[in-house]
């Protein structure tokens, strides 16, 4: 029986040549992100049986050129030239954008004579030509014999959106691939050259190449609907105001459309909650399940509705090829502030998570810009604070028509996401002045082709992140929740058992009480409402008394002029830890005065009255300023680390914690005492 070969594959390609539906298609859902070794860059692995072998991919990070100008660039290059390195491969599968060939040819040539370089390793070498279908659509065609030839490797046509020459290209790479026959430059004639003259003679060398290889038909009318839509959506007026209209309609649908399977997921642990604490044993295990557990994890699951539309429609917006049109009309704009093009990428990535969006500043060449990317990226509203903003939302703002058609909570969570940005480039603004450096910087970008979305890519994405929100944060919220129901059950000394007594309650010493009646009131009789009531003001009491409320009655004076309660202090603290922690903490907090278990987290927080007014506690006022506090706080352990990780020096992560939290604070005590 033939032995099982393993086969270590890395693609490579200049960003938009559709390098990751060709990872998806080869890889389907065998897949697993992590950091290439020493360094914090993803490394998406996915493993695939062809044959008989078993074969690994790994995609390296986007390139245009070997010669690297950003650090995403320098991690191809020292995989590719360091044959000890961990993650050197068997075969190198490069892919290149066949509608615009010359462009991809450029570094496909350096990846060629990498194997001519004196004692380089040999770098087995196939090339995929992908979108060969917009190649026929724009009238175009390739000699794919003649072009292998000329180049020494193979070379085959494929269209991974649309899953042709797929089983070719997976023949190819468990064949044996030789090194290239020859190089594309020779060492005479790179001998004394500069860097700017070596590219010349590289694209005028790709050009001779090319020459009876790529042939063009008559113009299709795809070029012309392109040139045509390029001139409204980058346009310097409507190219903005379409990007608005775009922003207002995504977060109007995340409110509308994601209402019912919040609904569903709300009372289905609001049962689950009912039927574990009628049906299973009374006692402290049941009390952590119910009130710990359960609590914790329905006030993050019930937003994976919302974040999987928000997560929809930015794929959306990427395959389509309109967030690179964003980030070419966004750059006029940004040279005022210190930064680039390029810091429209990890700007608007924020939105998502603000650790991945850091990470990918590494592709700015320009170190100040970089650092004021990466200072002001976290000030962008990413998902972890959705849940948070929703539940504020929908507890202070009423679900109103605006215009008799626009929802008033979609179009105040759009201004809390723009609010947001322009903190962000007015915080860049400042920092232009505040940090030196003359080292000049350039933006360079091409616009993709127009695509119809590819939906199992979108999947895909989908459930990648749902996933990560989801058992990542998961993981967190319950081992908080836990920590949380431990500290809210229990109190110093006998102070529960006083509070039983004071209640003519018999002592469990717990935070599960149960109610007893003296015989005067057992002749009388009490209705169901008067036993709810004395429950609820007991376990309120107890509530204070627990550790969990000594805490944060310690930290209520700093956050009281905010608005903010010994309640809302400890899930300010909590939420260090990952921002959307505060609603799981909410819950779990708010769990010990619902003993019924009837209450969705949002119905528990507006049923809370201030004892000063007799009105409700979170009112307008408050709402906006915790809302305020959570748009401008550093409130992500996790994001602190990946800033000290980048900038390689600690002062830059305290920096920017202090700078957000003290602008958070001063927002929140403006909001709160103007809307008062």
């Amino acid at each position: 029986m033939e032995k099982e070969k393993k086969i270590k594959v890395a693609l490579i390609g200049n960003p938009n040549c559709g390098k990751s539906t060709l990872f998806n298609v080869l890889t389907g859902l065998k897949q697993n992100t992590a950091n290439f070794p020493g360094a914090t860059v993803d490394k998406k692995t996915g493993s695939a049986r062809i044959q008989n072998n078993a074969v690994e991919f790994f995609d390296l990070p986007g390139a245009y050129s070997l010669n690297p100008k950003s650090m995403d660039e320098r991690i191809a290059v020292q995989i590719l030239e360091d044959k000890n390195h961990a993650d050197f491969p068997d075969v190198t599968l490069f892919i290149a954008d066949a509608s615009n060939l010359k462009r991809s040819l450029f570094l496909a040539s350096q990846i060629i004579d990498l194997s001519y370089k004196l004692g380089h390793p040999e770098i087995p070498l196939v090339i995929a030509l992908n979108m060969m279908d917009i190649v026929e659509k724009r009238g175009m065609e390739i000699d794919v014999a003649l072009l292998t030839q000329r180049l020494g490797v193979p070379v085959l046509p494929i269209s991974a959106r649309k899953k042709e020459g797929i089983e070719e290209l997976k023949q190819a790479l468990v064949s044996p691939v030789g090194i290239p026959s020859q190089p594309i430059l020779s060492e005479a004639m790179k001998t004394g050259r500069s860097e700017e003259q070596l590219t010349i003679d590289r694209y005028q060398r790709i050009t001779e190449l090319l020459k009876g290889c790529l042939k063009f038909r008559d113009r299709k009318d795809e070029e012309v609907f392109s040139s045509r839509t390029d001139k409204i959506l980058t346009h310097k007026v409507w190219g903005y105001a379409i990007f608005l209209l775009i922003l207002f309609l995504i977060f109007e649908s995340i409110f509308v459309i994601a209402a019912y399977p919040m609904q569903w997921i709300e009372r289905l642990f609001i049962f689950f909650s009912g039927w574990s604490a009628g049906h299973l044993p009374k006692g402290e295990a049941t009390d952590l399940l119910v009130n710990g557990i359960f609590s914790g994890l329905s006030g993050i699951a019930v937003f994976i509705p919302q974040i999987a539309l928000l997560f929809f429609f930015i794929a959306i917006l990427e395959d389509t090829g309109y967030m690179a049109r964003v980030s070419f009309i966004m750059d006029r704009i940004m040279r005022r502030f210190g930064l680039n093009g390029r810091s429209v990428i990890p700007l608007l990535s924020g939105v998502a998570c603000a650790v991945p969006a850091i990470m990918s500043a590494r592709t700015i060449s320009n170190w100040k810009e970089r650092l004021i990317t990466i200072l002001v990226t976290p000030l962008m509203s990413c998902s972890a604070r959705l849940p948070v903003y929703t539940l504020l939302i929908a507890l202070v703002i009423p679900s109103k028509k605006i215009l008799g058609f626009f929802n008033m909570q979609g179009a105040v969570l759009m201004a809390l996401y723009l609010i947001g940005f322009f903190s962000a480039i007015a915080s860049a603004f400042v920092m232009k002045y505040m940090i030196q450096s003359t080292e000049r910087s350039y933006f360079v970008m091409e616009l993709p082709s127009y695509r119809t979305p590819r939906w199992k890519n979108i999947g895909l994405a989908i459930i990648d992140r749902v996933k990560v929100f989801l058992f990542d944060a998961g993981k967190i919220i319950i081992a908080i929740s836990i920590i949380l129901w431990a500290l809210a059950a229990h109190g110093p000394g006998n102070s529960f058992v006083e509070i039983e007594k004071k209640y003519n309650l018999p002592a469990t010493g717990s935070g599960s009480p149960v109610l007893r009646h003296s015989g005067a009131e057992t002749e009388q009789g009490r209705n169901g409402a008067a036993q709810n009531e004395i429950h609820g003001k007991m376990a309120a009491a107890k509530l204070e008394a627990s550790y969990a409320g000594i805490i944060g009655r310690f930290i209520e004076p700093a956050i009281k002029p905010l608005g903010f309660d010994w309640k809302v202090g400890i899930a300010l603290v909590t939420s260090f830890a990952a921002r959307e922690v505060f609603v799981g903490t909410m819950a779990t907090i708010y769990s010990a005065s619902d003993q019924a278990n009837t209450l969705s987290i949002r119905e528990k927080m507006a049923a809370e009255i201030n004892p000063d007014t007799g009105q409700p506690k979170y009112t307008v006022a408050v709402g906006f300023s915790l809302m305020l506090f959570y748009v401008f706080a550093m409130q992500c352990m996790s994001t602190l680390a990946v800033v000290y990780r980048e900038t390689k020096k600690l002062k830059w992560p305290i920096i920017q914690f202090i700078f957000m939290g003290t602008l958070a604070y001063l927002a929140s005590f403006s909001v709160y005492h103007i809307l008062r």
